[in-house]
């Protein structure tokens, strides 16, 4: 599972804010998760010790995006006086890291190097705006993404304190934004993590759809074998999909290695 940042010893002092001293929740609609985000900004602006709520994007992101994260801004703000937003403009800042960077020949691994870099910088911008409010930053993550096959940046959208939706399937967090009553534009966008220019879905970039990715994790959760089943074509494409990137994601999902030293080297 994720590693998250654990409050130090001057934010976790109890007091009157909280158990850990904390007031406040941030959360950035930078990482246009769709129905994800929506539902867990609902679920947070109702937490008795979320007095504020902020809501931070940078204009990097693909127009629709950017207008869907305005509309659900609006419908929260219609029930809820806690939320306030903060608009930052986070592309020239983006665009000077580029220009600072030396260019590598090989496009592909540079384009995907910098749309990690895009979400360490939202990250870096939410962690900002919570130190100035003593708050936590609040993750949008849900369990195939963060447990299943790691769809998400080390550092970037992972960087949270805590997830409150990461114990839902994609398909039980379209059920609950359906019970919140998250706005109809949201509920049926195509999940993006809105880390390129153009409108690329989350399905576009591992090339299986959540409800498919459910199935393949709750047959390894289950320690089913495969080969005992009939399995379709496409069944067994996507399961090889799960396999690889979960093996290749293990260092996101897993504890940080520490190397333990040898009481007899220690003298």
């Amino acid at each position: 599972r994720r590693v998250v940042a654990q409050p130090g010893a001057r934010e976790a002092k109890r007091s009157e804010r909280g158990e850990f001293g904390f007031r406040e929740l941030a959360h950035g609609v930078n990482r246009p998760r769709g129905v994800a985000a929506r539902v867990e900004t609902r679920e947070a602006v109702q937490v008795r010790r979320a007095k504020e709520l902020l809501r931070v994007f940078g204009r990097d992101v693909h127009v629709s995006q950017v207008q869907r994260a305005q509309d659900h801004i609006r419908w929260l703000r219609e029930g809820h006086a806690n939320v306030r937003m903060e608009v930052v403009q986070l592309t020239p800042v983006f665009d000077q890291m580029v220009a600072t960077l030396p260019p590598i020949p090989d496009r592909s691994s540079m384009e995907l190097a910098l749309a990690n870099t895009r979400a360490r910088l939202r990250m870096t911008t939410l962690y900002y705006f919570a130190g100035l409010s003593n708050s936590l930053v609040a993750g949008t993550g849900n369990k195939v993404e963060d447990f299943g096959v790691g769809f998400f940046t080390k550092y970037g959208d992972g960087g949270v304190d805590l997830s409150p939706i990461a114990d839902l399937t994609k398909t039980e967090v379209y059920a609950v934004g359906r019970a919140l009553g998250v706005i109809e534009s949201i509920l049926v966008a195509k999940p993006t993590d809105g880390l390129w220019g153009d409108d690329r879905s989350d399905e576009d970039q591992i090339g299986a759809s959540y409800p498919e990715l459910e199935w393949a994790m709750d047959l390894r959760d289950r320690g089913l074998d495969p080969a005992a089943m009939t399995l379709t074509a496409r069944q067994l494409q996507v399961l090889t999909i799960f396999d690889r990137r979960k093996a290749a994601n293990r260092h996101k999902m897993e504890p940080i290695p520490v190397c333990t030293i040898p009481a007899a080297l220690r003298g």
